[in-house]
């Protein structure tokens, strides 16, 4: 899951390659709900051997009410931190995040 840098906007996706996904999230290369909300922080993330049971928990997941979402999220990340730089990136800038308001 995605979100921007207010944390008022989820996107929920699946990718064979987190990574080339973040990038290309992160550069804009795909017009649409991601880059019109600007979602290139990286606050959630699941691992699946088989793409099959990743579509079906990425629909699973997107059918759920914001609440429950933050709740998943905050069992992994809860202060919302930005899971990329820490599994990827060497030197990521800085994105000017604000505190997440409840």
């Amino acid at each position: 899951m995605l979100t921007n840098q207010y944390r008022n906007v989820l996107y929920v996706g699946v990718t064979s390659d987190l990574e080339a996904r973040m990038h290309q999230h992160r550069n804009g290369w795909f017009k649409g709900f991601s880059s019109k909300y600007r979602t290139h922080i990286l606050v959630w993330y699941e691992a699946f051997d088989d793409i099959t049971y990743a579509i079906e928990r990425e629909k699973q997941i997107k059918r759920w009410r914001r609440e429950k979402k933050n709740r998943l999220i905050e069992i992994m990340n809860p202060f919302w931190d930005d899971l990329y730089e820490s599994l990827y990136a060497e030197e990521v800038p800085q994105l000017g995040l604000r505190p997440r308001s409840e």
